[in-house]
């Protein structure tokens, strides 16, 4: 169980925040359809895509000529907010670029990741006017912005239970974690066929409203950060950049431990089921780890 708890935890541990969170599912997705595949470290994507750009954000984004006339210091890293956010947002699209030349295999979720990061780069530039200021709906947007992948993901879930590969059985309920062949000679041998559908469809059901669920926090999340933003202020700018990189970090800890456990509620229902429904055990119906 240890296994899977970590193998799901990777799985999970961005889909609150979709420009980082799907370069992480994109490695679980990789790493299950190919186990002994070396890829690089899961923490190397949260490194480029999530904690870098946060850094940026937070500390490159104070406007020099506004420094000096508020009587404040200027460093060397106070390169405005413009620029601030295109080398936030430049880390992970070049990242996505580089993985891609290297490996020479598009992913999905990886395109996903990367059309995220271009939507808060076109966002901002629709958001961010001429004289400084931020268009007041700014909140609501970037929270949907941020809502838009994860509600695309928990739709994509449940109208693939009736394609030929459903996405549970790719990231969840896959031959990786679960002894398949096994269950399913069960099931044949029981003549549960109807149950076990059943039962597959309702983990569908789960798993997706796990996406939902995220999606609608994340227009929590924005909406709260963005509380109190004064659009027009002469610093607006540089505050939308910090409020950015507060919900990107934030996003971890408010969004993702909830919809962890989630996950694993599926899991433990899953599995719960599998065990009325073939008197297998634990250790039949998973591989070992």
């Amino acid at each position: 169980m240890a296994g899977v708890a970590k193998r799901t935890f990777k799985l999970r541990l961005g889909l609150s925040m979709p420009a980082s969170t799907l370069r992480c599912l994109a490695f679980q997705h990789k790493s299950m359809a190919d186990p002994k595949r070396k890829d690089e470290h899961p923490l190397a994507n949260i490194l480029i895509n999530v904690l870098v750009p946060v850094m940026i954000l937070s500390f490159f984004s104070k406007d020099p000529q506004l420094q000096e006339k508020l009587g404040k210091a200027v460093r060397f890293w106070h390169l405005g907010p413009v620029n601030a956010i295109i080398i936030a947002l430049a880390l992970p699209i070049g990242y996505g670029v580089w993985y891609f030349v290297k490996t020479r295999k598009p992913n999905f979720f990886s395109g996903l990741g990367l059309l995220s990061v271009v939507l808060t780069g076109g966002l901002t530039l629709y958001l961010w006017n001429k004289d400084g200021s931020v268009k007041p709906d700014a909140g609501l947007l970037f929270g949907i912005k941020e809502a838009l992948i994860p509600l695309v993901l928990g739709v994509a879930i449940i109208f693939s239970q009736r394609s030929a590969t459903p996405l549970i059985r790719v990231f969840l309920y896959n031959d990786t974690i679960f002894d398949i062949p096994r269950i399913e000679e069960r099931v044949a041998e029981l003549a549960v066929q109807s149950g076990y559908t059943k039962l597959l469809t309702a983990a569908t059901r789960l798993f997706a409203a796990s996406f939902f669920v995220s999606a609608g926090m994340n227009v929590a999340l924005a909406r709260w950060f963005f509380r109190g933003f004064d659009s027009r202020a002469v610093d607006a700018l540089e505050v939308y950049n910090s409020i950015i990189a507060k919900i990107t970090g934030w996003g971890f800890a408010v969004i993702g431990v909830p919809i962890l456990v989630f996950l694993f509620f599926t899991l433990m229902r899953l599995l719960a089921g599998l065990r009325r429904l073939t008197g297998l055990s634990d250790q039949e119906l998973l591989h070992p780890r």
